[in-house]
């Protein structure tokens, strides 16, 4: 049995297949020249291994492509099963506050040295610097012809190399009979180039809605400001949610950014009545009674033509009125995105009708299995993309020692 990608899909399959049958060869073939790449550098070097939703109507909701198909793959391996196999290894997981789970240890090394210790405790074959380029079924076998014109032979295929971004790249795949659909990027950050808000660089607002204008499109959660743009959970989870249709505005839209998202318009204004009576003789800038970070309020304040030295009592009505709208409605034009390193994620791949969800063995190529990325499934940010490759892993791994048995 060869498994094609060296990632966690990948592994998992490879692993638990060689452990469910002792008799089965298992090979890993790895285009690069590093395994688990994704793991390593995840979660800032920690590895976001899942997250932490018992639920499988809550968790699919985390999946902005593939939700169906994974709400009945769940049913086979879910979180609980992902952090028992784990400890069943030695490696205790923890929750933190946002749901994310990393490893005990706070690093990846911890996760890989585990995959690793599996593959050999197994007999995983390991084969790098090999990309396939081809596969084809002769007789009863498949033959994977590599890059370098090398050939290897394989009863049975689990396919897990991972997202591409262009669909040229899909081309070995069609060629075997499958459908797929049109790689976009997801979990990417907005660029605002020349906007005056990348001067606050670093700046963290804990709960902000962020819309984009003339869509449903719309995310709350913590929003990063960076020298390019804004980025960060509200960002990032945006971004995954309209991959397709921020595609064909070809990355030019404008958001609206609510930085206090218990307040709409109408309710604000009464807010600032009651603020310019409570605290009357304060200086506006000296006294943010919003909660948010202290540059972000002076830049509001600045935006809204409301100088230093002004207090409450005296805000007139057309300053006020601004620091309304810029609170609850600010408008920023986005122009272009920067791929978020450590989280990129390609929003395509195979079509999932094409996929049995029980076993993820091909619908038109009987003995080929899929996992992980390569499938047209996407997470949002926060161990959702990693938990899809250990269900899809598995369950690959399940049918192929079941066939191979």
């Amino acid at each position: 049995m060869i498994v094609i990608g060296g990632g966690a899909a990948g592994f998992f399959c490879a692993v638990n297949a060689a452990r469910q049958d002792p008799q089965l060869d298992v090979v890993i073939v790895e285009k690069s020249n590093k395994l688990l790449s994704k793991v390593r550098i995840s979660g800032g070097g920690r590895c976001n291994v899942t997250h932490a939703c018992f639920s499988i109507a809550d968790m699919i909701k985390k999946y902005p492509r593939g939700n169906t198909f994974l709400k009945k793959a769940f049913h086979h391996f879910f979180t609980t099963d992902t952090i028992a196999w784990f400890k069943e290894r030695g490696v205790e997981l923890k929750t933190e506050n946002d749901g994310r789970m990393f490893p005990v240890s706070n690093t990846s090394q911890t996760i890989i040295d585990c995959l690793m210790k599996e593959a050999n405790k197994y007999g995983v074959e390991i084969m790098m610097n090999a990309e396939v380029r081809s596969i084809k079924k002769e007789r009863d076998q498949f033959q994977i012809r590599l890059n370098d014109n090398r050939e290897l032979a394989a009863d049975l295929i689990c396919i897990a190399s991972g997202g591409y971004p262009k669909s040229v790249q899909f081309e070995w795949l069609k060629n075997i009979g499958h459908t797929i659909d049109e790689p976009v990027p997801s979990l990417f950050t907005f660029n605002m180039p020349g906007n005056t808000i990348t001067a606050l660089m670093g700046v963290v607002a804990e709960n902000v809605l962020v819309k984009i204008a003339g869509t449903k499109l719309a995310e709350q959660g913590p929003l990063l400001i960076t020298h390019w743009g804004m980025s960060g959970p509200a960002v990032l989870k945006l971004s995954a949610w309209g991959a397709r249709e921020l595609q064909q505005k070809n990355y030019a839209f404008t958001i609206t950014v609510n930085w206090t998202p218990v307040f709409n318009e109408n309710t604000l204004r009464e807010k600032m009545q009651q603020l310019r009576f409570d605290i009357a003789s304060q200086k506006i800038i000296n006294r943010n009674p919003f909660g948010l970070p202290n540059r972000l309020w002076e830049y509001l304040l600045v935006e809204s033509n409301i100088a230093d030295t002004l207090r409450w009592a005296d805000l007139p009505a057309k300053e006020q009125n601004k620091l309304i709208k810029n609170l609850c409605a600010q408008e920023f034009a986005v122009k272009g995105k920067t791929t978020f390193k450590e989280e990129f994620v390609t929003a395509g791949g195979i079509q999932l009708n094409e996929v049995d969800f029980n076993t993820m063995e091909s619908k038109i190529m009987p003995g080929i299995f899929f996992a992980g990325e390569v499938l047209n499934v996407d997470g949002v940010t926060g161990g959702f993309n990693f938990q899809h490759a250990w269900t899809s892993g598995w369950l690959a791994a399940r049918a192929i020692a079941l066939k191979a048995g």
